[in-house]
């Protein structure tokens, strides 16, 4: 039997079909890379940050930065109880939590609190609430966190002290849908110790940055825009993560970092923009 050519337009149909077929897989790869491993699939960014006025006892004291968890509808327990077994083998000598814990139920911090119990570090884990943690119902957010051993700090302080040296760890309101205030905030304060500064919103680093007490700020907020192009960025952002959306950023004489977050709100993907655990090491900045 020999062969018969196809007509023209029969090969002509079966080339359409071919590629429609290509790029549907393509589509459908895409889909599942973008919704259902991007998102899960977190990176330890490590970073080193020169503080002036360090104290040499603090010299490469580590700071692991969390943010952005909205607990709820996407990744669920199982993905942050990978995120903190992670956390916790870096050993970090504290461990700073940048809100939005929740995203539409505040009640949903009582599947997340007892996982963020687990957290170690030497000297504590602290806290701010996010515009989402307010949006629900900021009391039920607060106490779910503290009763897992998280200290919030709203508008407040703590001092660490390593043999007799002093850092300073405060935390602001919600920038978004609170009342921050800098100055309620490090009202007490060791004038001589270094100020770091957990803040959700990071375009406020614009405006924190001028009353110069403040050496280090910590944001989230923007997720890294959760989509990230070539040679474009991010083309979606929130309000108040336009200015500075991800990474470090040098604000006037203030160091700010942003983190890409560990969640994600709708549309529940992430492409070129994974989640992040930040490790940052303070050092001594070179006189």
């Amino acid at each position: 039997m020999t062969d018969v050519d196809l007509p023209p337009r029969h090969k002509s149909f079966k080339r359409l079909l071919f590629f429609f077929k290509a790029i549907l897989g393509i589509a459908l790869l895409g889909y599942v890379y973008v919704f259902h491993i991007e998102p899960l699939w977190y990176k330890v960014e490590r970073v080193e940050i020169a503080v002036d006025r360090l104290p040499p006892a603090f010299n490469h004291f580590r700071v692991v930065c969390l943010s952005d968890f909205h607990q709820e509808p996407h990744a669920g327990v199982g993905y942050i109880e990978r995120v903190v077994q992670r956390v916790n083998e870096l050993e970090p000598d504290m461990i700073c939590l940048l809100g939005d814990y929740v995203f539409s139920s505040a009640e949903t911090i009582a599947q997340l609190s007892p996982v963020l119990s687990v957290l170690n570090a030497q000297h504590g884990v602290y806290g701010v609430l996010g515009n989402h943690d307010l949006w629900t119902d900021a009391e039920i957010v607060r106490f779910g966190l503290e009763e897992s051993g998280v200290k919030i700090l709203i508008n407040e302080h703590v001092v660490l002290d390593i043999d007799g040296a002093e850092l300073v760890l405060a935390g602001l309101d919600d920038g978004w849908s609170g009342e921050p205030n800098l100055g309620q905030a490090l009202l007490g304060a060791p004038r001589d110790a270094p100020v770091l500064l957990m803040l959700h919103e990071p375009d406020l680093a614009d405006q924190i940055s001028l009353d110069g007490r403040v050496e280090l700020q910590l944001s989230g907020h923007s997720h890294g825009g959760q989509v990230r192009l070539p040679f474009i960025g991010a083309p979606f952002l929130p309000d108040f993560a336009h200015t500075y959306d991800q990474g470090q950023y040098r604000v006037g004489d203030m160091w700010l970092y942003v983190s890409r977050g560990i969640g994600v709100i709708y549309p529940p993907g992430r492409f070129n923009c994974r989640p992040e655990i930040t490790e940052i090491s303070l050092v001594e900045a070179a006189q």
